[in-house]
């Protein structure tokens, strides 16, 4: 299955405007892709105002996120991969969601001879787990 986090990104989004607040994005401006201005960067972090008002063109992709807004009065082209996203909240009240830290996709396991790379036949085992995220 895709990840997930994009589509709670656009229904957060979608939330946090509905309700007359802010939406901001926390992003972590070290991981690869990250194009932000180097001088709103602290401690390795970015608040991106990613409000009607503040931006244009705002996409949230199933990978990327983009969008022109300004940053000291100069337009400015953003582009952050879906998986830079550390949180998005409300700035009015802080309701909004933190994502977990994404791990390197790992290698797919191989395929074990004869098998032909085709859909298991096997039912996966161990039971499926939910997690409570406040």
């Amino acid at each position: 299955m895709t990840p997930s986090r994009p589509y709670i990104m656009r229904a957060l989004y979608e939330w946090i405007v509905d309700n007359d607040c802010t939406p901001y994005l926390l992003v972590d401006a070290r991981r690869p892709g990250v194009e932000v201005p180097a001088q709103y960067v602290k401690d390795g972090q970015i608040v991106l105002n990613v409000s009607p008002t503040a931006v244009i063109e705002l996409l949230i992709g199933n990978e990327w996120i983009s969008f022109n807004g300004r940053f000291g009065g100069t337009p400015t082209d953003i582009l952050l991969p879906v998986s830079a996203v550390i949180g998005i909240y409300a700035r009015e009240n802080g309701q909004g969601m933190v994502f977990e830290a994404e791990d390197p996709s790992p290698e797919p396991p191989d395929n074990p001879p004869g098998d032909g790379g085709g859909p298991s036949s096997s039912k996966p085992e161990g039971r499926p787990a939910l997690k409570i995220v406040k």
